[in-house]
């Protein structure tokens, strides 16, 4: 792309507005075209409100060591700093 040209970017005032946040052009490029950037997260669900073997699976999917022998609120504050 070249300097000062920003064809194909889907939302060229984001982009602007993360390079100068002093975000890479490359990264900026990417959030600015994908369709719900900016847009507010989903609906999931509270971990307090899930069950134990819930946040045991959570947890083995983003591959939490020492899962098996958490209680429910350590399943929690691992999840969290995850």
């Amino acid at each position: 792309m070249p300097q000062g040209k920003t064809s194909g970017i889907k939302n060229e005032k984001q982009y602007e507005a993360l390079v100068d946040k002093g975000m890479s052009k490359t990264k900026a490029a990417r959030i600015a075209n994908t369709p719900d950037a900016g847009k507010k997260g989903g609906k999931a669900e509270k971990y307090e409100e899930r069950t134990k073997k819930d946040l045991y699976n959570k947890a083995k999917e983003v591959g939490i060591e020492g899962r098996s022998n958490m209680r429910k609120e350590e399943l929690i504050k691992a999840l969290r700093n995850s």
